[in-house]
């Protein structure tokens, strides 16, 4: 397995919200990131607060300052909020000032990484993951070579309930189970947490990571944080990095046995 020594490090960033930001938040996080070390950096949508282009131009400058390479999934905050672009043309602003690709691939030595957009422009809040997204999860991380870490990025938490489901969840988890995928990473809630999900019909247990919101001042009473996720061949350690008056610090770590 290929990585910081023996492991894979992933940065996990999500929930920026450039234009309602902590100037320090952003001044230092990209330092934090790159001692980490990371084979891939991650940022799981709502890069911009309101999808406005100066709110993409600021995020872009963070994005170019994140250890390289990254992989970059759009999230509801990134779609304009009413008028004619977002029926038309909603994610041009996404593609012209942040990445082309809305389902990014990145193949790395030991990691393949997926990146789904899960914000079409008829939901405002709540997420979707169609039919042909769910077989692009088998096609591109089933396929991965043996032992490589297999990675999917969304915006929206997979676990999410009630109101803030994700339509296509029961056809999102089969595939998850068919590719064997060991991470998911999301965004969306602003509050960081990580569990094994179940899925029907096997022991296959993914691990699901929801960052918190790194650089915003939408805390929503948790503070600012990104985490730092390192894989080997036994297990997935997940470490909270939080903002603190000094910079960023560990936070809360947990380790979850990989799935065989």
């Amino acid at each position: 397995m290929a990585g910081n020594g023996s492991r894979i490090v992933i940065a996990h960033l999500s929930d920026l919200h450039l234009g309602a930001h902590d100037p320090a938040a952003v001044a230092s996080i990209a330092a934090d990131v790159a001692a980490a070390a990371p084979t891939l950096t991650v940022v799981t949508g709502d890069l911009t607060m309101r999808a406005r282009p100066w709110q993409f131009r600021l995020a872009r400058n963070l994005l170019d300052r994140l250890p390289q390479p990254l992989l970059v999934v759009s999230g509801n905050h990134d779609l304009p909020l009413v008028g004619l672009e977002r029926l038309l043309a909603p994610y041009r602003r996404f593609r012209l000032l942040v990445r082309t690709e809305l389902d990014p691939v990145r193949r790395l030595s030991g990691l393949t990484a997926l990146g789904l957009q899960t914000t079409p422009p008829w939901r405002w809040k709540s997420g979707r993951v169609t039919r042909r997204q769910s077989d692009t999860v088998v096609a591109v991380l089933g396929s991965a070579p043996a032992g490589a870490v297999r990675v999917l990025a969304v915006h929206h938490p997979p676990r999410a309930a009630g109101l803030a489901r994700l339509a296509g969840h029961d056809r999102l988890m089969r595939a998850l189970g068919s590719a064997g995928v060991d991470l998911i990473l999301a965004g969306h809630t602003h509050v960081p947490a990580a569990g094994t999900l179940e899925l029907k019909g096997t022991a296959h247990r993914p691990v699901e990571v929801v960052a918190g919101t790194a650089v915003s001042r939408r805390t929503r009473g948790t503070g600012r944080s990104w985490t730092a996720i390192r894989v080997d061949e036994a297990a997935i350690t997940v470490e909270e990095r939080q903002q603190n008056a000094a910079g960023w610090c560990a936070g809360a770590v947990r380790r979850f046995p990989r799935a065989p």
